[in-house]
């Protein structure tokens, strides 16, 4: 009789730990984000994405967005693949190292006139013709995207030939960008979007090469006289969101496709769509501001072309190299490239 009341309650004993075990394994996972808490991007697209991600895998993966970022922005690719942050986000011109020479493809001029678009027609060329998963080794592509349209944000600097552009001091986000200006006759500096404001209102730099979301988004509206917008984009910027191959490799296979059915394209839209928004406000913030709007004349565009297609031509030769056909990789981005 004892031994059947000590088997008893052993069964007991067990089916209570076993009610009380979790029904699945959770994976909580840390996004390092650098960017102001209020930034578009943040609100629009990651933290929506991070809700996304738990929705889609009923609870088993979370991810906890960080209000304080784990390291400086360049490092922030470095600290996925190093395991540092679980996820990350940041443009490929901040690493200025090489191995990202195939997403520059996402930097050119006349890339299209939406954030939602280019985006999409990045992540498409990208990863379909360029092999981006490589460039990213170490870590799991989970989106790819772009910002809207670049343009030249001035403070007393109005640009109508050539020769206007000796002596600004212009901040860019590095990569083909810098060299674009650079090569206009501008004077670049790289810097953090963060570190704008400063350099700005100290005088440190003229102007910047930005979206228009930017002037609410950190607050330049104040300090600005004129944008001059090119059709397409006078450039634009690559940007990525990854993280460490380890932990992606720790997910189930089930789980995996659930994230990746909200990331990916599907991300770039997302991502797309909040700069978009943030655009439209610019553009409206400068003409309440008094600032002078005005798209970029022919002798502006010609000078722009004599410099930005012998970047395109000498990136294209380097890609081939590669073994990859850059020409036509190229040629599927820029769909809003003039004619002539």
């Amino acid at each position: 009789m004892n031994i059947i009341k000590r088997t008893i309650l052993a069964g007991v004993g067990l089916a209570a730990s076993l009610t009380a075990m979790p029904a699945f394994a959770e994976t909580q996972l840390v996004l390092s984000s650098w960017l102001p808490p209020r930034h578009q991007l943040v609100v629009g697209a990651i933290k929506p994405w991070a809700k996304q991600v738990e929705e889609v895998t009923e609870g088993r993966v979370t991810i906890r967005v960080l209000a304080k970022p784990l390291g400086a922005p360049p490092a922030h690719y470095d600290m996925a693949r190093d395991g540092v942050a679980d996820i990350t986000y940041g443009l490929h011109s901040f690493v200025n190292d090489g191995r990202f020479l195939r997403s520059r493809v996402g930097q050119f001029s006349f890339l299209g006139n939406d954030a939602v678009s280019v985006s999409k027609n990045f992540w498409t060329v990208y990863t379909e013709e360029l092999d981006a998963a490589t460039e990213h080794e170490g870590t799991h592509i989970l989106g790819l995207f772009t910002h809207g349209p670049g343009a030249l944000l001035s403070k007393d600097r109005h640009f109508e030939a050539a020769g206007d552009f000796s002596g600004f001091k212009v901040r860019t986000p590095g990569g083909y960008p810098a060299d674009l200006l650079k090569g206009m006759g501008a004077t670049t500096l790289f810097m953090s979007s963060g570190e704008v404001y400063e350099k700005l209102t100290r005088g440190v730099i003229d102007g910047v090469c930005m979206p228009l979301d930017s002037l609410l988004a950190f607050k330049l509206e104040k300090h600005l006289t004129d944008v001059m917008t090119v059709s397409g984009g006078l450039y634009n910027t690559s940007w990525f969101l990854v993280m460490n191959q380890a932990k992606w490799d720790g997910i189930s296979p089930e789980d995996q496709k659930a994230i990746m059915s909200v990331s990916g394209l599907a991300f770039s839209e997302l991502a797309g769509k909040a700069w978009d928004e943030k655009d439209t406000e610019g553009f409206e913030a400068a003409s309440e501001a008094g600032i002078n709007v005005y798209p970029a004349n022919d002798a502006v565009l010609d000078h722009l072309l004599s410099v930005a297609t012998p970047l395109e031509e000498a990136w294209v030769k380097a890609v081939k190299e590669q073994g990859f056909d850059a020409a036509d990789a190229l040629a599927k981005m820029q769909t809003a490239k003039p004619s002539k």
